[in-house]
């Protein structure tokens, strides 16, 4: 005889964890998790750069930040658990005509949900953050309260709250496949044996599009490879933990320590799950241009380098809701925005199966069935 839950969530980064603790609190019944490494956020999340922002282009993704953000920047004092979080801004450099319309316009929609999105000129970016090289940068756009968090701090304490309300955590196994039996689940295979459920979340990562085809179930997501360099102390390392971004080639850096965090996509950027650092790319494209953005940067020296998968949708907008299998439930494809969507998917995702409607964010526009329709709505401010 197979194991029995309410809910099975499959996935221990910040996403699963995150619903695990929202499912268990509201009331779900018996939750459990299953990761196949052997600690929580080792995968996409453990990788990432740790921003949170208001800044984008879409009204759904703006949404979710508004709800999501004070989740993380009042996790410590909500939960008792402390965690590492500096609203020191997101700042994006821009260097044309049409990037400037484009952050315009979606600063209007920011401002008019409530933003403190803010254009600044090229001088008063090179303020804010010195250093920069500012000529060439036409305009560049600020807000405030956007930030950086510990990503490993957040898994960690909804991993640890999850298991206060209940919740099973176990790690170290691996998920098969997903059971059915017409178009309804009835669980998951793994490699401790099948355990039974009428609920089974994908919080997969990258890896997602897999669980659901063994249900027949098709994902459009792809798994892209992005680098991630720090560097030791410099001279002219940046005070503030700002995250600056040039738009036109989504080169990145932060403060981190003593040093600074960098990365950049790649147009040329393939799918795979392949997770060693691209060296080439490295040395001839990302140090370059991150040195081109911040001159000081041609002191530093590297410290450390890694590199994670993205889970990139078509429109580059997550899966949040429900499968055309009763019962399965997708939170997948947050193409980079993950970590700071976590907190508020994870409630809205127990909302929807515990009180059959998500009442924090309407995510009625980020269903799977959006594709097929063709209801889509890119976003335009991936970094």
């Amino acid at each position: 005889m197979s194991e029995t839950a309410d809910v099975v969530v499959v996935g221990g980064g910040v996403v699963g964890v995150s619903a695990a603790y929202h499912l268990a609190a509201a009331g779900a019944g018996t939750v459990v998790l299953l990761e196949r490494d052997d600690a929580v956020g080792t995968g996409s999340t453990g990788r990432c750069a740790g921003g949170f922002r208001h800044q984008f282009s879409s009204r759904i993704n703006v949404e979710l930040s508004l709800a999501s953000v004070p989740m993380i920047v009042g996790f410590g004092e909500t939960h008792g658990l402390a965690l590492d979080v500096v609203q020191d801004g997101y700042l994006f450099l821009l260097r044309t005509e049409e990037e400037v319309a484009a952050f315009r316009a979606a600063g209007d929609l920011q401002r008019s949900l409530g933003v403190d999105a803010r254009e600044l000129t090229p001088a008063e970016a090179g303020e804010l953050v010195p250093g920069l090289a500012i000529e060439g940068v036409v305009a560049a756009t600020y807000c405030p309260d956007d930030g950086i968090a510990d990503p490993a701090g957040l898994t960690q304490g909804y991993a640890t709250v999850a298991r206060r309300e209940g919740a099973d955590l176990r790690l170290g196994v691996t998920v098969s496949g997903v059971s059915t039996e017409g178009d309804r689940v009835t669980g998951v295979e793994t490699s401790a044996g099948a355990i039974s459920a009428p609920v089974v979340v994908n919080a997969a990562g990258a890896w997602a599009g897999a669980l659901t085809a063994s249900a027949g179930v098709t994902l459009p997501l792809e798994p892209i490879p992005r680098n991630v360099v720090t560097t030791g102390p410099f001279p002219g390392v940046p005070e503030r933990r700002t995250l600056v971004i040039d738009a036109g080639t989504s080169c990145y850096f932060h403060r981190e320590g003593e040093g600074v965090l960098m990365g950049m996509g790649d147009a040329d950027e393939q799918p795979s799950f392949e997770t060693v650092v691209d060296e080439r790319f490295v040395a001839e494209r990302l140090l370059p241009t991150a040195v081109e953005v911040f001159p000081p940067l041609a002191e530093a020296g590297i410290a450390s380098s890694w590199c994670g998968l993205y889970e990139m949708t078509p429109d580059r907008h997550p899966i949040v809701g429900p499968s055309p299998i009763d019962g399965l439930w997708l939170a997948n494809g947050f193409s980079g925005h993950g970590f700071q969507h976590a907190p508020v998917v994870g409630k809205i995702l127990a909302e929807m199966i515990v009180d059959g409607e998500a009442r924090t964010v309407d995510v009625t526009e980020l269903r799977l069935d959006r594709f097929a329709d063709g209801h889509l709505a890119a976003e335009g401010h991936v970094v």
